[in-house]
């Protein structure tokens, strides 16, 4: 029913250190809206801006530096209910060449999820399978950016209530469309402790505000696993 094996053969072309091989501190999942309120422009901004974001100095050192316990990062983009696209499979972000390659990925691979309408529940219900997969991690993190309300597929209000407690569900709005929307992803779409909102106006700052969402989102992780693990 989902796209995802569109991005399986990925992990083997990135050629980083196998997901499972270290503890692992958190496993993250970006979900990007490619929903027809996106044009290709913007498509592109998202895109490069997560790039930028996650080659950002600072976010790499909080990605990269604990060599005991790594954390794993998975990303895709949806669109209408049954439209997920996998782009990057779950990689051990253990080096500047994992993060190097998944950063090439997202600037290189084209549009794979298009049907037109916008389906967060269904994009929290593909994002929270894939955390499935790393229960082991110390914290799992399911992030969604998007620029406008579900209009297809469950409600994402209904689906975040069946999701584990400990699960986080934090979002990045690009608040371009109607009024309101980040207190829409505040009720219907964030979950679980400390979950947040993160707010851009527009998707020429999306590389600010993925970098600012992903210094809150992965810092406290690393500095909790720091303390726990002495």
């Amino acid at each position: 029913m989902w796209r995802g094996a569109a991005g399986l053969g990925l992990a083997a072309a990135l050629a980083c250190t196998p997901a499972l091989a270290q503890p692992c501190r958190q496993a993250l999942v970006l979900a990007l809206d490619v929903s027809l309120s996106v044009d290709l422009g913007e498509f592109r901004q998202q895109r490069h801006g997560l790039a930028t974001a996650l080659t950002d100095p600072l976010v790499r050192a909080a990605m990269i530096g604990s060599p005991d316990a790594v954390l794993d990062l998975a990303i895709f983009e949806f669109s209408g209910a049954y439209d997920q696209a996998l782009l990057v499979d779950w990689t051990a972000i253990d080096s500047d060449v994992a993060l190097a390659a998944v950063a090439a990925a997202l600037r290189d691979l084209p549009q794979r999820a298009q049907t037109g309408r916008t389906a967060l529940g269904a994009a929290m219900e593909f994002g929270a399978a894939l955390l499935a997969q790393r229960s082991h991690c110390v914290q799992q993190t399911l992030d969604i950016s998007g620029d406008g309300p579900s209009n297809s597929g469950p409600p994402p209000g209904v689906i975040g209530a069946g999701l584990p407690p400990d699960l986080v569900v934090n979002a990045l709005v690009i608040d371009t469309g109607p009024a309101g929307l980040p207190a829409y992803f505040e009720t219907e779409v964030i979950r679980g402790p400390l979950a947040f909102v993160e707010v851009t106006q527009g998707f020429d700052d999306y590389a600010e505000a993925m970098r600012r969402k992903l210094l809150r989102e992965v810092s406290p992780v690393y500095g909790q696993y720091q303390a726990t693990s002495k």
